[in-house]
């Protein structure tokens, strides 16, 4: 994987997903195989679709992020930020690596609507980070969302809940770049791989989202509900296979497809069911499958040994 990015003109080089920063990208059809996403429901009527903003995103150092909130969360609490594993200050996680509760004073400035700075927050502690089987990471504030609330007049956007579905009008909106990508989700694949990194049932994005470096973290929403339903990761840049800045699929059986020019979004339901009271992640709750620090690399499927 490249490395994140350290400044707008060298970010433009790189891609903005799996701490992959991406340069130029194929629009060539998929160089290898057919394969297919996991089965998942199919597309279904959308509602009328919402204004997404760029309000609730914030921009890092060298990535993009958002304000998030779970259904559970009370004002009260200490407010989440979300973005990518690889986005981390500590430089990217190994694959296995599970960072949990590590102190941390990272800021963060935070965006109005129309993408304009409203001031600073301030993290208190990497509450979770990883890049096995999800690229994720989830800051803890100094600040709780009354806080923030009151002083900026932003409210932190939902985390969705429930799996998300094929067909879906979505923005990937970037506050690093303050721009948004608007596209569809295209189906999910049963693995992405990348270098030495493995995702699981990461969400495809339609041709339109040709993320760069620098959009990595930035919330992926749903145009119809305005709740995310992931965090953008990835693109493949040059229709190579499996290596740094070009993930490729495998499925079921271990069969790979690479999609040149495509990019990838990491689930964020997962998140949901792993925050418990007073918004602490909490990696032992009844369905949480976040992974565990030290967590076992027994039972691995086909496409996790490729």
């Amino acid at each position: 994987m490249s490395k994140p990015l350290v400044g707008a003109v060298f970010t433009a080089l790189l891609l903005g997903a799996t701490a992959i920063p991406a340069s130029a990208v194929s629009n060539e059809a998929p160089v290898s195989g057919n394969g297919t996403a996991a089965a998942r429901p199919a597309a279904v009527p959308q509602a009328k679709a919402k204004a997404v903003t760029f309000a609730g995103t914030v921009a890092l150092s060298n990535c993009s992020g958002s304000v998030v909130r779970v259904p559970s969360s009370q004002p009260t609490d200490k407010a989440l930020v979300l973005s990518n594993g690889h986005c981390l200050e500590t430089g990217f996680p190994s694959a296995g690596q599970v960072i949990v509760n590590r102190a941390s004073s990272r800021s963060f400035t935070l965006l109005n609507a129309s993408g304009g700075s409203l001031g600073t927050v301030r993290a208190s502690k990497i509450a979770y980070g990883t890049m096995t089987d999800t690229d994720v990471s989830v800051y803890e504030l100094t600040s709780t969302y009354s806080d923030i609330e009151s002083r900026y007049g932003i409210k932190a956007l939902d985390l969705d809940a429930a799996h998300p579905q094929t067909g879906r009008a979505i923005t990937v909106a970037s506050g690093y770049w303050k721009r948004m990508y608007r596209c569809s989700t295209d189906g999910f694949a049963y693995r992405l791989k990348e270098g030495q990194w493995t995702w699981k049932d990461s969400l495809r994005y339609t041709q339109p989202c040709q993320v760069i470096g620098g959009t990595s973290g930035s919330p992926v929403i749903d145009d119809a509900t305005g709740k995310v339903v992931a965090v953008n990761n990835t693109i493949n840049e040059s229709g190579q296979r499996c290596t740094d800045n070009n993930p490729c699929e495998v499925d079921e059986n271990g069969k790979v497809t690479v999609r040149p020019g495509i990019g990838y979004a990491q689930q964020t339901y997962i998140i949901v069911a792993c925050v418990g009271a007073g918004n602490k992640i909490d990696l032992n709750r009844p369905g949480c499958t976040l992974p565990k620090p030290a967590q076992s690399q027994k039972h691995r499927s086909p496409a996790d040994a490729q």
